[in-house]
């Protein structure tokens, strides 16, 4: 217990520190971009699939390097191992941002865990739709070469969710999301 109380001692003097050198750090960060993600369902012989799609960001800096996000995307399939299919896969996620910010540094890496849920919306050939818990765990590097304009050169992430699938007592894919685009800050 006095381990674990000295290393939140230590992280939180390592964030005050921060937040006194975040004179040039901008309040909000707003993402605007492509996604793809690899879909990796958890049925047994059920093909991966690509979903290609949009999503956007809202960040609030608390300091130099905490920052609150709130994640929104959107992505279609037309077809799943051959079979066509009209669905489509909203996420809305929320969680901290570390990010590793210095002055003289014109990029940005940053680490993430967010946590939400996604809707599955199904086309005409599929009945009804789903809603589930949803989370990612990953990261990315922003390039900064205005201050106020800036572009993510990637954003990797683990992509977890639960929608229920045809084989009993499977319900957790394992998914991989791709974003890339352009960062607004001020």
């Amino acid at each position: 217990m006095r381990k674990l109380a000295c290393l939140f001692g230590l992280g939180m003097l390592f964030l005050l520190a921060q937040t006194a050198a975040a004179q040039d750090t901008p309040k909000v960060d707003a993402f605007l971009g492509y996604s793809y993600v690899r879909a990796n369902p958890a049925t047994s012989g059920a093909p991966n699939f690509n979903l290609h799609g949009g999503s956007a960001s809202l960040a609030y800096n608390v300091s130099n390097s905490l920052g609150l996000v709130a994640d929104f995307g959107g992505y279609h399939v037309n077809k799943i191992g051959g079979f066509p299919v009209d669905s489509a896969v909203y996420t809305y996620l929320f969680g901290p941002r570390l990010s590793y910010r210095r002055s003289e540094s014109k990029i940005t890496p940053y680490a993430q865990i967010l946590f939400g849920g996604t809707h599955l919306g199904r086309g005409a050939l599929q009945a009804g739709s789903d809603n589930t818990f949803a989370m990612t765990v990953g990261g990315g590097l922003d390039a900064n070469p205005t201050r106020h304009i800036g572009l993510r050169l990637g954003q990797v992430e683990y992509l977890m969710t639960r929608f229920k699938e045809a084989a009993p007592n499977r319900q957790t894919q394992n998914n991989l999301r791709f974003s890339t685009g352009i960062v607004f800050r001020w």
